[in-house]
């Protein structure tokens, strides 16, 4: 049986109604909820013993049960014959002193302030639309709530607020200088399947004696939630816009899963108005082995890497929901014009939230662990922290704040070597320990000290230029361990080249130098010089640029006309070794290519459980007679070559340690 109208004018056509009435019979027809639902806004608002007119009162049940608990001067009225006539005979016997007449709301007969208050629950979103905005007006200018209502009295409107709805309504309440306040009804919970996405709103307008002269505008959550003053009806309007996007969102969540779908929405703050959070829903693919624990958590975004690509980009997140291995993972992003206490605050304010964002049939009590890369929000330049393995052994790290994700550099602590022969008693001081050189703590730079064997012999000298400093733990195990190496490191950064001489032990000396200025214009220096070339060119720089998803190197130290200069810098059996760690799939990709141009043979070593990927690149289309640096990259070659450097390796380390495995690195 279809009731809806066919037109827009249909809904307030007393013709339609009486359609309306006659083919629903005696079923109630509740519009946006029952006195259940509503009760306790409406008790807030309307006093048992005030005089209330019931604008559009349908054959709802409200009226009876607001009789039922004490409202007596109720007046209800309808412009439908059918129901005025139906519901008087179901209350004559029962509720004698709640009446219902047939009365066009536009052309009330009451007497002038003669009601405290006037209900209306879904008559206003019913005659309105958004196409006949002048009809809505006319309705609004014609409703004679103002005249019938008195002072302080109170026009309570239960609507869904659309935009063209409630625009208009408010518009025409702050001209008339009375105060307007929207309560944004919580949603139902139970059949998730059956509910309505949209929520209820109550706008309450009050009037008052004297227009006011500045327009008074708030907005609640829920029956009894805090008044959020606004200054502009545009205000008023966004928090609207909120909160449906927010229950939208809600219900799809609640109801469903997809992992490529993205959904997000903005919080605004309740006083300015402007967007405070962004939470971005990530779930994991189907069929992904999730811990039953791991059904919902919430990262937080440290404030100022929002635009990272880890965080910003669609691909970004669904790597770092893989990592965090949980069903859903909302990504909270603060942004950079609100001010945030601490953490704890960021996440008392979330959690009344993003709760309703809890993915399909997790359990009402399961704990929702919150996320983040630090316990900060996020300020400072560079943070040296000391971290026990999960081999029982101390190592340091170094962490630059503008890519929190990424462990800088790592060096394993050792007890300091004491000169003398007494025994020194036990300590857990840091004072106690120094870093081991003879230990390379990053996967990735033992796949570069490996690469080393693409030159072929490990027994004659080897120049390096490398370009990135870090805790400088690379560039002093080639000059420590590697036989006859000099090592040219370049570093833009002072304060990197300070923190390495000051936590990480760094040294150097004439076989280690630093240069401190730009890696590409000292490359670019040297290519234009021609009077110095390298047997190894190494990049080994992060990128401060977190918007892309490539974040070591910059990307333009693998443009192809860098990536040129550093063929020729190279001798003839010269290697370009490049630490690759670039997320995006696409960037990846356009990398690859451009070396691929510019080097004839390219080796690509992945690193195990990590992005780094390591490009041992050779110049072999410039070797004459033969393509000795290309066949070094062949794997037979390249076994031997390992097995020699490997020796060499044992033989600086002294005591014959095995410092790493050459062969494993390469394979």
């Amino acid at each position: 049986m279809n009731l809806l109208p066919r037109t827009a004018e249909e809904f307030s056509s007393a013709e339609y109604w009486e359609r309306f009435f006659k083919k629903r019979g005696e079923k109630a027809f509740e519009w946006y909820g029952d006195y259940n639902k509503l009760c306790g806004v409406l008790h807030k608002y309307i006093k048992v013993q005030d005089k209330v007119l019931v604008v559009g009162c349908g054959n709802s049940e409200l009226s009876e049960q607001m009789y039922d608990v004490g409202y007596k001067r109720l007046t209800n009225i309808d412009i439908s014959e059918t129901v005025v006539t139906h519901m008087n005979q179901r209350n004559a016997e029962r509720r004698p002193g709640l009446t219902f007449q047939q009365v066009d709301a536009t052309q009330t007969p009451y007497e002038e302030a003669s009601y405290q208050a006037a209900l209306d629950k879904g008559t206003l979103d019913a005659v309105a639309s958004e196409e006949e905005g002048p009809a809505f007006l006319f309705f609004f200018s014609s409703l004679q709530v103002g005249r019938v209502l008195g002072v302080g009295g109170r026009y309570v409107c239960v609507t869904l607020a659309q935009e063209s709805v409630v625009k208009l309504a408010v518009e025409h309440f702050v001209q008339l200088g009375w105060a307007v306040r929207l309560h944004c009804l919580q949603e139902e919970t139970g059949n998730e399947e059956d509910s309505f996405a949209l929520p209820v709103f109550v706008l309450v307008c009050t009037k008052f004696r004297q227009p006011m002269p500045a327009p008074i505008l708030e907005m609640c959550l829920g029956e009894d939630g805090a008044p959020a003053r606004l200054a502009r009806v545009a205000d008023l309007l966004s928090a609207v816009r909120e909160r449906q996007a927010y229950a939208v969102l809600k219900k799809r969540l609640r109801t469903s899963t997809d992992a490529g779908s993205n959904l997000s929405l903005s919080l605004c703050h309740a006083k300015t108005g402007l967007p405070r959070y962004t939470l971005t829903v990530q779930d994991c693919p189907p069929g992904a082995k999730v811990p039953r624990s791991n059904q919902f958590a919430i990262f937080i975004v440290p404030q100022g890497s929002e635009t990272a690509w880890l965080y910003s980009s669609a691909e970004g997140r669904r790597q770092l929901a893989a990592s965090a291995n949980f069903r859903r993972l909302v990504v909270a992003a603060m942004h950079r014009n609100q001010e945030y206490t601490d953490m704890q605050a960021v996440q008392s304010e979330l959690s009344p939230m993003v709760m309703d964002l809890a993915p399909p049939g997790m359990p009402a009590n399961q704990q929702v662990p919150f996320l983040s890369v630090g316990g900060d929000l996020g300020c400072g330049e560079y943070c040296v922290e000391n971290v026990k393995g999960e081999d029982g052994e101390l190592y340091r790290r170094l962490v630059f704040l503008s890519n929190a994700a990424l462990v800088q550099s790592e060096s394993r602590l050792v007890p300091h070597k004491k000169r003398n022969k007494k025994k020194a008693k036990p300590t857990a001081s840091c004072a106690s320990l120094s870093v081991d050189s003879g230990f390379l703590c990053c996967a990735h730079h033992e796949v570069m000290v490996a690469g080393l064997a693409a030159l072929g012999s490990a027994h004659v000298p080897l120049s390096v230029l490398l370009v990135g400093l870090g805790g400088g733990g690379l560039p002093q195990f080639l000059r420590d361990f590697v036989p006859d190496a000099t090592v040219e490191v370049v570093e833009l950064d002072p304060v990197v080249m300070q923190v390495a001489k000051e936590w990480f032990g760094f040294r150097p000396d004439e076989r280690l130098t630093v240069t401190l200025g730009d890696g590409l214009e000292r490359i670019c220096a040297l290519e234009k010089g021609g009077d110095r070339l390298f047997d190894v060119v190494m990049f080994d720089v992060d990128n401060k640029d977190s918007t892309v998803g490539m974040s070591c190197p910059p990307a333009a130290f693998v443009e192809a006309s860098i990536l040129q200069k550093v063929c020729r810098l190279l001798t003839p059996r010269g290697v370009f070794i490049l630490n690759l760690v670039c997320r995006d799939s696409a960037l990846r990709k356009s990398v690859r290519e451009r070396v691929s141009a510019a080097f004839p043979t390219v080796l690509s070593r992945k690193v195990e459980g990590e992005v780094n990927e390591v490009l041992l690149c050779s110049r072999g289309a410039d070797v004459s007679s033969s393509d000795a640096a290309a066949a070094a990259l062949t794997l037979p070659s390249l076994n031997r070559a390992a097995k020699s450097l490997q020796g060499a390796l044992l033989r600086s380390g002294g005591n014959g340690t095995v410092l790493l495995d050459i062969l494993t690195c390469i394979k």
